[in-house]
């Protein structure tokens, strides 16, 4: 699976980046179709404390799949995210198979 990690008005560390990567990995339990992730990790203008922000595009063999979730931390955000995700490729698999 090709990783692109981009980090919009912050420069992201590599704890951070090593703890998306280790995220997307787990991932690749549920399917072996996934081709591509893009990760966008972003502040949001609004100074609250939820201004963390993680969107994470999949490209599964053809259909992508969208998951964008806001939080207090990036870490709890990017879980957030690759949750819904995980209901998706749970969703498509059995849409393929014809439950």
């Amino acid at each position: 699976m090709n990783i692109q990690i981009h980090s919009v008005r912050f420069d992201a560390d590599k704890k951070l980046i090593d703890f998306v990567n280790q995220k997307l990995d787990k991932l690749t339990q549920f399917s072996e179709e996934i081709v591509n992730a893009e990760v966008y990790l972003r502040l949001d203008k609004d100074q609250t404390r939820e201004n963390k922000i993680s969107e994470i595009k999949l490209d599964l063999s053809g259909r992508p799949l969208f998951a964008k979730k806001q939080s207090k931390t990036f870490e709890e955000a990017t879980d957030d995210a690759i949750s819904a995700l995980k209901k998706q490729i749970t969703k498509h698999k059995q849409k393929k198979r014809g439950v």
